[in-house]
C-alpha cells in the first residue's frame, strides 16, 4: 500500500492507495465519530455499499443512494442529502463517506462542508477520474450555466483508494480518468507523459494502474500543498478544462464523461499554445493516442460563439477576459489572457481540424 500525505493550510490528511483496503475501513478512520453517513450512487451501491457497511464497526451507520452520473450534481441532490442527514440525526461529530466517483465526491463533500457549518468527510474513490477530484479539497455542484460554479474548498479527513474497485469500470470511465492523468503529466512530468502515451487502456494491470495513479496523486498533492485555494499554481490543474467545461454544459452534463471532454480541451490547449508561443508540442502524438484508445473526439453542430460565451463563465475569467492554461513546453504551464477575437479564430480552426480527423478515421 502506498501512503501519500497531503499538507494544506487548513488540513493535512493521508491518501491510502492499495488493494482490498476497503474491507478494513476502521483502520483508516482518523478518529471516533458519533455516526457515519455513506453517500454513494446507484451503480456503486450494487457492488460495494453493503460490503463497506460491514467493514465499519459502528452502531450508527446510515446511507443514501443518488442517481448515477453528472446530472445528479445539482442543488436538488445537495438539498436532499441535507434532509437525509437531518433525518438520520447527524451531528457535528458525525462523518460523511463519499463512496464513488467524482460526482459523489463533489456532492457529498459539499454537503459535508455545509452541514452544521462543516463535518468531517472521507473520500473513497471508485473511479480512475476520482484520483484527481478526491485530492485537493474542491467540492461543488453544477449550475445549469456552468460546471462547479457553486462550491467550496474543503479538504477531506482522509482518502481511501482501493484499486480493486476499478476492475468494474467500463471503457468510458477508464478513458475519463486517464485524461486527467495526461493533464497532470503535461503540467509537470514529461517522462510520465511519455509512459502514459505508451499505455494501452484495454490491457491495464493493477500494478501499472496503481503506479500511474500514485504518480498523478503525487503531482496533484504537490500543487495543492503550494496553493490550496487556487490563487497561483493550482490554476495549472485547469489545463484543458476551459474548453472541456464549456463543451460539457453545451452538450449536456453526462452525455459524455468529464474526462472525454477534458481530452478535447487538452488538444485545444496544446494547439493554442503552439500558435501563441510559436512552438511545436506533441499534439499529433496525443491525438493518435486518443484515437487508438477510442476517445470520442467528434463534435457536431458546435457554435463557436456559444462556446466562447460558456468559456467566459470559467472561474479563471477576469473582467470577461478568458484566461487559459497553456504550455510553453511540457511541464512549463502558464496562464494567458486571450482576446475574444483570437479565441474565436482558434476555435474555428480547431473545430475544422477535429472534423477532418474524424472524417479521416471514418474513411479508414
Amino acid at each position: 500500500m502506498k501512503v501519500t500525505k497531503v499538507k494544506s493550510a487548513s488540513n493535512s490528511y493521508h491518501v491510502y492507495v492499495g488493494e482490498n483496503i476497503r474491507c478494513d475501513l476502521n483502520s483508516y478512520l482518523p478518529k471516533d465519530y458519533s455516526s457515519i453517513f455513506i453517500v454513494t450512487d446507484e451503480i456503486v451501491a450494487k457492488h460495494y455499499l453493503e460490503e463497506i457497511k460491514k467493514s465499519i464497526s459502528h452502531k450508527h451507520v446510515y446511507s443514501s443512494v443518488i442517481p448515477y452520473g453528472e446530472k445528479s450534481k445539482n442543488v436538488n441532490t445537495f438539498y436532499q442529502l441535507h434532509t437525509d442527514a437531518i433525518e438520520f440525526g447527524l451531528d457535528r461529530q458525525s462523518l460523511i463517506i463519499a463512496l464513488g466517483g467524482g460526482v459523489v465526491g463533489d456532492v457529498a463533500g459539499f454537503v459535508a462542508a455545509t452541514y452544521m457549518r462543516g463535518v468531517d468527510f472521507i473520500q473513497m474513490p471508485t473511479t480512475i477520474l476520482a484520483h484527481d477530484s478526491s485530492v485537493g479539497g474542491k467540492v461543488a455542484i453544477n449550475h445549469e450555466q456552468g460546471k462547479n460554479l457553486i462550491g467550496n474548498f474543503y479538504p477531506p479527513a482522509a482518502v481511501v483508494y482501493d484499486v480493486q474497485t476499478l476492475q468494474t469500470l467500463n471503457d468510458k470511465e477508464i478513458r475519463s480518468g486517464y485524461a486527467e492523468l495526461i493533464k497532470e503529466a503535461l503540467i509537470q512530468d514529461d517522462a510520465f507523459f511519455q509512459s502514459l502515451l505508451a499505455s494501452d487502456l484495454s490491457s491495464l494491470t493493477n500494478d501499472v494502474l496503481a503506479n500511474q495513479l500514485n504518480r498523478g496523486i503525487e503531482i496533484k498533492a504537490s500543487i495543492v500543498e503550494e496553493d490550496e485555494r487556487e490563487s497561483g499554481v493550482r490554476k495549472y490543474l485547469n489545463l484543458g478544462h476551459t474548453l472541456g467545461h464549456a463543451l460539457e454544459s453545451i452538450i449536456g452534463y453526462g452525455v459524455r464523461t468529464h474526462g472525454e471532454m477534458v481530452a478535447i480541451g487538452l488538444l485545444f490547449a496544446i494547439r493554442v499554445s503552439e500558435k501563441v508561443f510559436s512552438i511545436k508540442l506533441p499534439y499529433d502524438q496525443l491525438l493518435q493516442w486518443l484515437n487508438v484508445n477510442a476517445f470520442p473526439i467528434q463534435l457536431t453542430n458546435i457554435n463557436k460563439q456559444q462556446v466562447l460565451n460558456r468559456m467566459k463563465l470559467d472561474k479563471k475569467t477576469v473582467n470577461t477576459t478568458i484566461q487559459m492554461v497553456l504550455l510553453k513546453d511540457i511541464a512549463q504551464p502558464v496562464v494567458v489572457e486571450i482576446s475574444d477575437e483570437d479565441l474565436l479564430n482558434y476555435l474555428d480552426s480547431f473545430l475544422k481540424e477535429i472534423e477532418n480527423n474524424v472524417n479521416l478515421r471514418m474513411g479508414e
